[in-house]
């Protein structure tokens, strides 16, 4: 990289910016592919992100919030043990620091619902009692996430979010 010229990264710069402009539409590709589930689950992981997102859109949470939450478990694929993470690296140029904190410690926040059945602690979220965000992410995970693995639940479909998602990806990145 370093013997490379001024025209050659100005070239490769414009190919980048064309690249991003595409996020969008890869993401979305993403997500319809998924189309399995971890052994156990009644709907597939797509399933939970459609419901996750209905749900979002039902109680007129806000574009970006309704992205965040059909994007939420998009890492759950490549990253299962910090997934949450993942998600919030992918909506971070394009978010509010309030939805990346909230998508991000999610996992944590969920654990709620679950873990004393593991031998683990179900009370983990506890350590972020205080900051700011602490009570969305519980409302996040109440009110949508842990709602939504129900195979009766009539969600819309991936594409009723795509004008969301091309939205939110078509945005001038946040400078965070």
């Amino acid at each position: 990289m370093k013997d490379g010229t001024k025209e050659e990264y100005l070239l490769l710069n414009k190919y980048e910016k064309k690249y991003v402009e595409g996020t969008a539409d890869r993401l979305l590709k993403f997500m319809g592919s998924l189309h399995t589930t971890l052994e156990g689950y009644q709907i597939t992981r797509l399933e939970h992100s459609l419901q996750t997102a209905t749900r979002a859109l039902n109680d007129k949470a806000d574009d970006e919030m309704i992205v965040a939450a059909l994007l939420h478990d998009i890492g759950d694929e490549l990253a299962p043990l910090n997934h949450s993470e993942c998600a919030a690296a992918i909506l971070k140029p394009y978010v509010s620091e309030k939805t990346r904190w909230i998508i991000e410690k999610h996992g944590i926040f969920q654990m709620y619902y679950y873990a004393h059945h593991l031998g683990e602690n179900k009370n983990e979220r506890e350590k972020f009692k205080g900051h700011e965000y602490y009570k969305d992410t519980i409302n996040f995970c109440e009110k949508w996430d842990q709602k939504s693995f129900d195979p009766n639940f009539k969600s819309l479909s991936l594409r009723d979010f795509e004008p969301y998602v091309k939205k939110i990806f078509s945005r001038i990145p946040y400078s965070q």
